[in-house]
């Protein structure tokens, strides 16, 4: 397929992205607009509400100022001085990596990836600084700089996701790009690549072991606490058409609130307010915004407390131990002792990086006063899940190298059919799975 062509469909698919994540705050608040307020409010408002829910989904901070009698309203310390608004409605962006990667993938595939990628940055840099630039008014202002580059960031770890994947997945793509990074990484010693991926794999498995029991705990969470969520959906008495826009708000912030799970998992917790906290070992909650999703909070301690800890460990150990059992993998990193130290160190720099990140990314200032601190503390839960998950995965790596005496798998072929067999293993689960 041509560059040209490449470059225009992903362009037109980013397009698409930016549409559907724009509509999905927009359709809720016309529907207010129609039913709620009888279209006797200026239409431009609910624009560009939507486009601030739209670039705070990315990243982009808000600048709010509220009316005075908004602000009394709220009664809290600060509510009538312009405060900021920092923390991103994860919704947003995870919609937009999803649509990334598909852009690199298909780019890729087609031999193309630097122009369909950098096609779709473009894009997305555009409609952000455009958002930012009309949307902006004295009540809600996004700086333009940060909207033209955050979005664009998301729609890039989107697209380099896909493309790295695809080339991992296809040996046999003719993509440039593709094509230099894995010259690059089979000119690298056998043991050094080995080493990295099984560090990879053992650390971000963990990590996204532990995000998935975090939403796991959501989910039992808010089923056994509809009846609170519901009574608070009650008394805001928003309506159906206030409801509706509003359980949009909820669902962009659900990965916010997985994370917050997470972070709680591994004992840092999290704070809604400045000197609140939520964690396994106790919580200690001033007022909450009456956001009917966050009436699944816990209210005290669990009966487990820091047992909980023990999940990164096991993730970790069982991650090592079926990446260790690979008999090709001990074959190519050798029988050095401290080949599963090793690994086990760049578990946990991977689990601290992938977890520190995410709860960065998560929490932020979402009102004046007290919440101006949501979310969890970043360095804390990124030392912890090194700390767990590290520990588990140099245990399970030792104990699967003692299970099978020590030593490597015998090799036996000479030098050019051992560079093969280099390639081959590199390559060979990605392969199977694009087959799939």
């Amino acid at each position: 397929m041509r560059r040209t062509t490449i470059a225009l469909l992903a362009a037109l698919e980013a397009s698409v992205a930016a549409l559907i994540g724009l509509g999905a705050v927009l359709v809720p608040l016309m529907l207010l607009w129609a039913v709620h307020y009888g279209l006797a409010v200026d239409v431009m408002v609910f624009f560009r509400a939507a486009a601030d829910v739209w670039l705070l989904g990315h990243g982009v901070d808000l600048v709010v100022q509220l009316d005075p009698v908004t602000a009394a309203r709220i009664a809290l310390p600060g509510a009538g001085d312009p405060f900021p608004i920092t923390i991103a409605l994860l919704g947003f962006a995870l919609v937009t990596v999803a649509f990334g990667r598909r852009i690199g993938r298909r780019s890729a595939a087609g031999g193309h990836s630097f122009s369909g990628g950098i096609a779709a940055i473009l894009v997305f840099a555009g409609v952000g600084a455009a958002l930012a630039l009309v949307a902006g008014v004295d009540a809600a202002r996004a700086d333009p700089w940060q909207g033209a580059l955050l979005p664009a960031l998301t729609m890039a770890i989107g697209v380099v996701l896909g493309a790295v994947g695809e080339s991992l997945r296809a040996a046999t793509s003719t993509d440039a790009a593709s094509g230099l990074v894995r010259r690059a990484i089979v000119a690298l010693p056998p043991a050094l690549v080995v080493g990295a991926r099984a560090s990879v794999r053992v650390g971000a498995g963990a990590a996204f072991g532990v995000l998935a029991l975090g939403g796991l705990l959501v989910a039992v969470l808010i089923a056994l606490d509809y009846a609170t969520i519901a009574g608070l959906y009650q008394a805001l008495g928003a309506g159906v058409d206030g409801g509706i826009a509003l359980t949009v708000a909820e669902l962009a912030l659900l990965p916010n609130v997985v994370i917050w799970a997470a972070s709680w998992l591994l004992g840092p917790g999290f704070a809604i307010g400045s000197g609140s906290l939520v964690s396994t070992g106790g919580t200690l909650l001033g007022p909450v915004p009456g956001i009917p999703l966050l009436g699944a909070l816990p209210t005290e301690a669990p009966a487990l407390g820091a047992l909980w800890l023990a999940v990164p460990v096991l993730l970790g150990f069982v991650g090592a131990w079926i990446v260790s059992a690979d008999p090709l993998a001990r074959a190519r990193a050798g029988a050095a002792w401290w080949m599963p130290l090793a690994i086990g160190v760049g578990a946990a720099a991977a689990a601290a990086i992938v977890l520190g990140l995410l709860a960065w990314w998560s929490g932020g200032a979402a009102g004046p006063g007290r919440l101006a601190e949501v979310g969890p503390a970043p360095w804390p839960v990124a030392g912890v899940a090194a700390a767990t998950v590290g520990l588990g995965a140099v245990f399970g790596g030792y104990a699967a190298r003692a299970r099978s005496g020590g030593e490597p798998d015998p090799a036996p072929f000479g030098e050019g059919e051992r560079e093969a067999a280099h390639r081959e293993f590199v390559w060979s689960a990605d392969r199977r799975r694009g087959a799939e």
